[in-house]
Parts: C-alpha cells; structure tokens; sequence
C-alpha cells in the first residue's frame, strides 16, 4: 500500500466539476485508490457521491492512498491532478 498528502489546487474546492474529473481519472488508473482527510476514513476514489460528500476546499490536505498494480504511478497521476486548479482547465 502507498499513499501521498496532496494540497487540492482547485480555485473552489474539489466540488462537481473538479470531482468529477478527479473521478474519472481514478476509474482509469489500475490501482484501487482511496481519498480522504488524514487520519480519517477514506473513500473510494471512483464514487462521486463519496468525494463530493469530503466537501474538501482549495488549500485543504488530503491523503491518497492506493493497492494494486502500478499503486505508486497511479498515486502521481491523481496527486498531480488533484493539486492542479482544474476551474482554470475549463
């Protein structure tokens, strides 16, 4: 199992949009990977409904922990991601 701290980079939070793109981009790695506050339950980064639910604002620190093949590329893709102001992608 490995995990990272990442600061979420987006303007407004992580709320529908973002979320979203955070989400898909976890449906496509090959690794199962969790996302959450540190030292806090994690949730499934493939659901939606459970990463909206985190409410998690800009400059807020969240741990992403990933299992499975290719956990630590996996982990440095979504990291990237999720430290990336994804309101500026659009």
């Amino acid at each position: 199992m490995h995990s990272i701290q990442v600061t979420v980079g987006s303007r407004s939070g992580l709320h529908a949009r973002p979320a979203s793109l955070f989400v898909q981009a976890a449906a496509r790695q090959p690794a199962k990977v969790t996302v959450g506050r540190p030292g806090q339950t994690p949730v499934d980064a493939r659901s939606l409904l459970s990463v909206l639910a985190l409410a998690a604002g800009c400059g807020e620190t969240l741990e992403l922990t990933a299992v499975g093949d290719q956990a630590q590329d996996s982990l440095t893709a979504l990291g990237d991601l999720l430290a990336s102001d994804l309101d500026a992608a659009a």
